[in-house]
């Protein structure tokens, strides 16, 4: 039986439509089609846009695993309008590569809901510009130094995120926005892309990283050689008398600064809770010493009135942000998360895997979260020792290893003895995620009132680097550190670690003895 004579019905994946303008993409592809599409037709494209591999469509609409009359089906029809109605549009040959494609261009060519093109926001900037004659207007960008960005051709998906911090920067002019997120997330490629995307609104694109720790009295005089090559600097010139002119030039010109790798500054005050039961420090973020001008500079520049805008992204949140940022304020963060599977696939898919039909790719995608890194990097792995099948490496089991472990350690390890306890009580006790069970169970033996403030300020400051994510009023660590931290009491390195690390995880006989069954059940798993 064909798929054209079968007809499912029609409400068939019809959540797409909470998502996309199906109307529009209705009439659009019926243009290119020179007739209307069939309800076939719609019912498949309404698949695509979910999200669903052709296997998954025949599976969910036919009941069928045999996905190559859908595959058929959308090569020799829906894939080729696409193509015309894009190509028509946009001047030049558009190609749809493979079925994850699809999506990816429909959502660049504006059909996905709250969307704005790139085209949309300037005419949109421009219209507002003309309304008010004391704003710049910028006719194109005269400066641009891009320093060491990296090549983002390959950019993938974050379309939501994208709008939504160049709606903050082009419309709503807010002065500092903090880009967040877990090492790997693809911070840098996203400030780098957004960079890209709204340029001609600035008259100056300045992007530096922190990488390698440029000290602020070095980066002011650069940045500022960039702004005003001509410009003489005194460099017996105080810090505050170099912000201040580097603010005055900010007046002056709209630019765009981005600093990225802000976390290469930052560091974690050490809190010893080894040498009292009722500690009353935490691990704080703060600044590396010697670089503190950079929080001063920060901080002026989100406090300051001035036209431009500092964008800056990090692993945690810089301590200035906290006090300064909200809804309606010129001050606003961004908590990047994982690609969707459909996104993540595109990576996969770009790196040669032999991409499953069923639910391994979802599996696969899921374990690491969706952060483009480490899928990159296990996917170099699958190809070198699996000969690029997920399914084979699925098998085996590890997940955490590698530079994935490198860099997972290094962050981890910067952790308070607090911050670690509480991730291992959440991993072991995933049905303990409220914040008011958390703080009536954990760490005995301490007073009431003083664990419910610590544990507090440390769940904030846990979310706050991108350790726990949010669900209404729960916390959950995320997939790949939840899989990280079961490795470590798999390979028992709380019993290696430093004094400081075991002590409050030993003091607690509930979590020692979880801790200790845990490693007992592993090593009999093995041993069978």
């Amino acid at each position: 039986m064909s798929v054209a004579d079968s007809q499912p019905p029609e409400e068939e994946f019809i959540e797409a439509q909470k998502n996309w303008d199906l109307e529009k993409l209705y009439v659009d592809l019926g243009s290119a089609k020179r007739k209307a599409l069939t309800p076939v037709e719609k019912k498949l494209l309404r698949g695509l846009l979910c999200g669903c591999s052709p296997a998954e469509i025949a599976k969910r609409v036919y009941q069928s695993r045999n996905s190559g009359t859908v595959r058929v089906y959308l090569s020799n029809g829906l894939y080729k309008y696409i193509e015309d109605m894009l190509s028509n549009q946009l001047g030049y040959s558009v190609k749809v590569k493979n079925w994850s494609h699809v999506t990816h261009l429909l959502e660049k060519a504006g059909y996905k809901k709250n969307w704005f093109a790139v085209k949309q926001i300037t005419t949109l900037i421009k219209n507002i510009r003309e309304q008010e004659p004391n704003v710049l207007k910028v006719e194109s960008t005269k400066i641009q130094d891009w320093g060491e960005a990296v090549d983002v051709s390959g950019f993938c998906g974050r379309m939501t995120e994208l709008t939504t911090v160049s709606e903050w920067i082009v419309q709503q002019h807010c002065r500092l926005v903090v880009v967040l997120g877990m090492g790997g997330i693809g911070k840098t490629a996203f400030s780098i892309k957004l960079a890209q995307e709204i340029q001609v609104q600035f008259e100056c694109v300045i992007w530096r990283s922190l990488h390698l720790c440029p000290t602020i009295d070095a980066m002011l005089t650069d940045i500022m050689q960039t702004l005003s090559p001509t410009l003489q600097i005194e460099q017996a010139a105080t810090l505050n008398t170099k912000i201040s002119q580097l603010i005055h030039s900010l007046r002056q010109m709209r630019c765009l600064l981005v600093l990225d790798n802000v976390d290469s500054i930052l560091c974690s005050g050490d809190a010893n809770l080894a040498t009292t039961s009722k500690p009353d420090l935490l691990s704080q973020t703060q600044y590396r010493p010697g670089y503190e001008g950079y929080g001063e500079l920060i901080r002026r520049l989100g406090d300051s009135q001035h036209q431009s805008c500092l964008l800056i992204t990090s692993r945690e949140k810089p301590p200035e942000i906290a006090a300064s940022e909200g809804e309606k304020l010129p001050v606003r963060s961004l908590k990047l998360t994982g690609l969707s599977k459909t996104e993540s696939l595109v990576i996969l898919e770009a790196k040669g895997l032999l991409i499953p039909d069923y639910t391994d790719n979802g599996v696969f995608i899921d374990w690491y979260g969706g952060n483009p890194l480490f899928l990159k990097l296990v996917a170099t792995t699958i190809q070198n020792l699996f000969g690029g099948s997920i399914y084979q490496f699925l098998k085996q089991g590890t997940i955490v290893f590698g530079d994935i472990r490198r860099i997972l350690d290094q962050q981890f390890n910067h952790l308070s003895e607090l911050e670690k306890y509480i991730m291992y009580w959440l991993v072991l006790n995933p049905d303990c995620t409220s914040v008011l069970t958390l703080t009536s169970l954990m760490i005995p033996g301490w007073s009431p009132r003083l664990r419910q403030r610590l544990i507090l300020e440390t769940l904030e400051l846990l979310q706050r680097r991108s350790f726990l994510d949010m669900q209404a009023a729960n916390l959950f660590p995320s997939a790949v550190w939840r899989e990280y931290i079961i490795e470590r009491v798999r390979e028992k390195d709380f019993q290696s670690s430093t004094e400081t690390e075991t002590s409050l995880l030993m003091r607690d006989p509930i979590l020692e003895a979880q801790l200790k069954n845990y490693v007992k059940k592993s090593q009999y798993d093995n041993q069978i």
